[in-house]
């Protein structure tokens, strides 16, 4: 998103007749900013900064869990998540969420970091069993194709042996090696997006969230 935009997020309330903080984010996610003079820098850290008119708007309406453990908002996630990922590792940052000062008072808005912190440590433990769960079916994939393979040599040496076209034995070699193609990307590729993912999630779970 842009600077300007971003700006306007963060500095700005929302315009009279806005449908809400989903519609916010929405507006803006679309354009992400290129460098990071687009985030305020604050002793040392940088900050991911949400303005909010009530604590309840930073999580889903729907959901009848107690406050504290309610799923965020997906387009705050998503905001939250984007920008750990332009400000990049090893970058210190915290998460800042601007209430009106009679909002601040209240319970939620107490709770609010201790949610926040709550939910993505969540998030980052289905990442990891989702991980678990990609490996154990590569395990089996590669299995599945071994064995495949094998009885695709043992045919070809079979039809070798009896005279057959080469052409029919050359398929099977072929074939036998194609069905190995999906768990090798699989450990090759498929692995290392999750990974990131739950390293970001569990690092957004340490990071300190304050409320102004």
């Amino acid at each position: 998103m842009t600077t300007s935009l971003r700006r306007r997020f963060r500095d700005g309330a929302p315009q009279p007749g806005a449908r809400g903080l989903r519609d916010i984010l929405d507006s803006v996610s679309t354009r992400r900013p290129q460098h990071l003079s687009a985030y305020r820098r604050e002793d040392g850290h940088w900050l991911i900064e949400l303005r909010l008119r009530e604590p309840r708007q930073l999580f889903q309406q729907l959901d009848p869990a107690p406050f504290r453990e309610k799923d965020l908002d997906p387009a705050a996630e998503s905001y939250i998540e984007d920008a750990v990922r332009e400000l990049g590792p090893g970058r210190e940052a915290r998460i800042v969420l601007h209430l009106p000062e009679a909002e601040r008072a209240g319970a939620d808005a107490r709770s609010l970091p201790d949610a926040v912190s709550y939910y993505f440590a969540g998030r980052s433990r289905q990442s990891r069993v989702e991980l678990g769960r990609l490996l154990r079916r590569a395990l089996v994939n590669l299995a599945i194709g071994l064995a495949f393979l094998f009885a695709c040599l043992s045919l070809r040496r079979s039809l070798l042996g009896a005279g057959a076209s080469e052409v029919i034995a050359e398929g099977l070699l072929i074939i036998g090696w194609v069905a190995l193609w999906r768990p090798v990307e699989m450990f090759l590729y498929d692995w290392w997006p999750i990974l990131r993912r739950q390293r970001r999630f569990e690092a957004i779970a340490r990071m300190p969230v304050e409320v102004r």
